[in-house]
């Protein structure tokens, strides 16, 4: 029964990932390919997560961290690069 679950949460996180990858396509906006590309995050950490929990193993675990502190960094700099322009401000001195 909990194969059966997981199999459907899957299939249903694949067929998300895919409107998701066509909002980033086609998004009418910077801003909404942004938050596209943060929930792909999510995403694929869902399906790693899954694909854990049908294996029977925690050895994905590690990786689902990883790719969620990825995925908000990425976030924060797409963010931050929208705001102002750029991704990291450096101090210009005027004595050049």
């Amino acid at each position: 029964m909990l194969d059966t679950a997981v199999l459907i949460a899957l299939l249903l996180l694949s067929l998300s990932m895919l409107g998701s990858l066509y909002r980033i396509l086609k998004g009418p906006t910077m801003s909404d390919r942004v938050v596209a590309l943060d929930l792909i995050g999510v995403q694929i950490i869902g399906i790693i997560t899954l694909v854990s929990v049908m294996l029977r193993t925690e050895a994905y675990l590690d990786i689902v961290l990883l790719i969620g502190i990825l995925s908000f960094l990425g976030t924060v700099a797409f963010a931050k690069y929208l705001e102002k322009g750029v991704v990291i401000e450096r101090e210009r001195s005027d004595d050049h």
